[in-house]
């Protein structure tokens, strides 16, 4: 009788993993505990400890704590960051406090699931771009001439040098991390990212990170060769999650929350822009270009109004694939967005391209088209290509609401897909 309640147990377990296989998974929801969907309201704490200058010797920043980064913060000299669980660290608006890991040094920022490590603004009224954001530079191949970078921004640029020949080096440990209102501006159109990755090997842990309001770029990937999973992006300026030069990069179980008001449209703000490089100048085509495996990713536009949004012009496309990038997408949900993917114009629609960007298995909910090409009337070709069976790829106009477990919850919200709509299909 034991066995046969086992096997019964078992094969439930099974059914519900089954059903939960597109868009981001888990028995139990993950955001639970590390994660502030609402970090304007948590209460600000003070300093009592001053970040500043060059770190060049290992240093341990303990809970009991808090800090304020002041200005441009780097660690340098090989030297190692350890960030205990819980601990505070405060972006100052006035000096725009900006923390960089240089190329050698590295983070151990190992949060734990109810004790977060957290980067915030310390305004009395945050917002996005208050402070510069994290930035982590390694020695991992891009595909710029001489494998070499330097992410200057208004930085020193004798200490922001990125790139190298080892691509299974480890930058260190992001684990557990809320980094929140980042992203600053510099001159001219630019801005930091929340989290700035550059150049970083496949041995640094980046794992349950939320990224929330910020300035520019929620994460931002530039070459290096990275396993991501648990990465959330909320109600970003700019990008989700940007991919380029070189980066080779698989993300998993993952979210983006989009907002229609707070995007910058202008700027082509993506959930997911995949991009072979930056300035086709710079770039060695003889190096590997960006190559993207992305797998149970949720992409969402949280409007409860899309189709209003949409004749108003607030909503783009979801996903971006830019001229000789390649993406594999798979096992996905993206709702509400018009389109869901666009590819560059300069894409050659053809049987060579279209191996490099797989999109299966996927749950489109809510777009205004699926597939298109960029400035092009007729979208026709592509989305009869995706929309073949061989690719099973599900098609839905369901509310939001419906769609998911409980995304509009205030404190906790489930960004996971409500079961019965992985086998729901009303067609294209």
């Amino acid at each position: 009788m034991k066995k046969i309640t086992l096997m019964i147990c078992l094969l439930l377990a099974a059914g519900v993993n089954a059903q939960q296989e597109k868009g981001i998974i888990g028995y139990a929801n993950w955001l639970d505990n590390w994660t502030e969907f609402k970090p304007q309201k948590t209460e600000s704490k003070d300093a009592n400890q001053i970040l500043a200058g060059n770190i060049t010797q290992n240093t341990k920043l303990m809970k009991k704590n808090v800090y304020i980064l002041q200005g441009n913060v780097y660690v340098t000299n090989n030297a190692i960051l350890t960030i205990d669980p819980g601990t505070v660290i405060i972006g100052d608006a006035a000096s725009k406090g900006t923390l960089i890991i240089t190329k050698g040094a590295k983070i151990m920022a190992e949060g734990q699931e109810t004790d977060p490590i957290i980067f915030t603004s310390n305004a009395s009224m945050k917002k996005a771009g208050d402070w510069g954001g994290v930035v982590v530079l390694g020695d991992a191949p891009i595909n710029k001439f001489g494998g070499a970078g330097s992410y200057t921004m208004d930085l020193d640029p004798s200490l922001t040098a990125y790139g190298g020949d080892n691509a299974a080096s480890s930058s260190g440990v992001l684990k557990f991390i809320r980094i929140e209102f980042a992203g600053r501006k510099v001159k001219g159109a630019d801005s930091f990212n929340g989290l700035t990755v550059a150049g970083a090997g496949n041995k640094t842990v980046l794992e349950n990170i939320m990224v929330s309001f910020s300035g520019g770029d929620s994460f931002a990937f530039y070459g290096g060769d990275l396993n991501a999973s648990q990465l959330v992006s909320y109600k970003s300026i700019n990008d989700d999650f940007k991919m380029t030069q070189g980066t080779q990069c698989r993300l998993y179980n993952s979210l983006a929350v989009r907002s229609s008001y707070l995007s910058s449209n202008r700027d082509g703000s993506r959930c997911l822009e995949v991009k072979a490089y930056e300035k086709k100048s710079e770039t060695d085509f003889t190096r590997k270009s960006t190559f993207v495996s992305a797998s149970n990713l949720t992409l969402i536009n949280d409007s409860e109004n899309i189709k209003a949004d949409v004749q108003a012009g607030l909503i783009k496309e979801a996903v971006y694939v830019a001229d000789n990038a390649a993406l594999e997408l798979k096992r996905s949900v993206i709702s509400g967005f018009n389109p869901a993917v666009l590819l560059d114009s300069q894409t050659i629609i053809n049987g060579e391209n279209l191996k490099k960007i797989k999109i299966e298995e996927m749950f489109f909910n809510q777009c205004t088209g699926n597939i298109f090409t960029e400035n092009k009337a007729d979208n026709s070709d592509l989305e009869n290509w995706y929309g073949n069976t061989i690719f099973s790829n599900v098609y839905s106009q369901t509310d939001n609401k419906e769609t998911f477990v409980d995304i509009y919850n205030a404190k906790r919200p489930d960004f996971r897909l409500q079961l019965g709509k992985i086998t729901a299909s009303s067609g294209k």
